[in-house]
């Protein structure tokens, strides 16, 4: 059975598709070395569009309304701007009724873009443009140690990443929080209290990389102006060995935080990219897997949420699980030594 792959690795290759979700302007280059925080690409769109209705206004037909419109596709009108006049001795106008940008016209409508805002594609990754997307984007490839984690904020940044303490299940607070970490990635546990996300905001932190974080800080994790990436999610889980041992073997690298949303259909997943001298060009990881005994397996649901362990057996046809439900399942030994039955559905392969 096939199964995700997710990715902790110390040396890899990593290609990503960094792209707009409407057509735009593409500023990166092929071939053009680029750095996380680089904007590759640029687009606008409105944040609402206002349809006048001009044949009913002024009492005409609809072709009879587009010959007297004043206006084209692509124009600037101003709010009170004459859209179109009619005729006779006292014309009836129509006016815009906002400032904004002329996008369709016909039918006896014009319809209006307003409030028109600029978005901004950050690269997500410091690396080489290898694929150029027409109006949308780019491909990038880098190499070096990638982490993945469960949840992101969607912020994108780096610096260098520090800790607090040398395990990873210290409860971070505002209190030991200080001004020494200004500027840096902070490497730390569990997050449960909004002060000390603020105060984090008003250190001017680059990032915070987390074993989970409180269901209940979500709203407030969202409106941090830098990343938040919570390794095993939701609530008070600590960190898997595998992120753990690699992210703690390079506090003080400089490293990127892309805390991007969670996708399980596109495979898009928050992740700390660690970018290494090259060497060798390592290939690129695989995105799916066949489980198999002796696999580094990663357990996504409770009441062994985010644990590690190998992969021992693989039953054969459909098992009773405790739960009642007869599926899939696998022995796994954890790293504790317990031995534990998991549906496949509820792992992914370490690598």
């Amino acid at each position: 059975m096939l199964a995700p792959v997710y990715h902790v690795l110390p040396f890899t290759a990593i290609e990503r598709e960094r792209t707009l979700p409407i057509d735009g302007n593409v500023l990166a280059k092929m071939g053009q070395k680029v750095n996380a925080t680089d904007v590759i690409a640029e687009a606008s769109w409105a944040r609402e569009h206002r349809l006048v209705e001009v044949a009913r206004a002024l009492g005409v037909s609809a072709s009879q309304a587009d010959r007297l419109l004043r206006v084209k596709v692509g124009d600037e009108v101003n709010q009170g701007s004459e859209l179109a006049i009619g005729s006779g001795i006292i014309p009836r106008s129509v006016q815009a009724p906002c400032d904004g940008r002329v996008v369709v016209t016909g039918g006896g409508q014009v319809l209006i873009a307003a409030g028109d805002t600029s978005l901004e594609l950050k690269a997500g990754l410091s690396g080489t443009v290898i694929q150029i997307i027409p109006n949308r984007g780019a491909v990038i490839r880098a190499v070096g140690a990638l982490i993945q984690g469960r949840w992101g904020n969607g912020r994108i940044q780096s610096g260098t990443m520090v800790s607090l303490s040398e395990t990873p299940d210290e409860l971070i607070t505002a209190s030991n929080l200080d001004v020494s970490l200004r500027g840096s990635i902070l490497l730390g546990g569990f997050i449960r209290d909004a002060d000390a996300l603020r105060v984090a905001e008003e250190l001017s932190l680059r990032g915070l990389i987390l074993s989970s974080i409180s269901p209940a800080l979500l709203s407030t994790a969202m409106q941090m102006n830098f990343p938040i990436i919570s390794i095993q999610g939701f609530g008070q889980i600590p960190m898997n060995s595998a992120a753990s041992r690699l992210l703690f073997s390079n506090v003080k690298r400089e490293v990127t935080v892309n805390a991007e949303n969670f996708d399980r259909y596109t495979g898009k997943r928050p992740e700390i990219i660690i970018p290494l001298p090259v060497t060798q060009e390592p290939p690129l990881p695989p995105e799916v897997d066949t489980l198999a005994p002796g696999q580094t397996v990663w357990i996504r649901r409770p009441p062994h949420a985010g644990a590690v362990g190998t992969l021992m057996h693989l039953k054969s046809g459909l098992t009773a699980l405790p739960s009642g439900i007869r599926a899939r399942a696998a022995e796994v030994r954890l790293e504790s030594g317990e031995q534990i039955l998991v549906p496949l559905v509820n792992l992914e392969i370490v690598g």
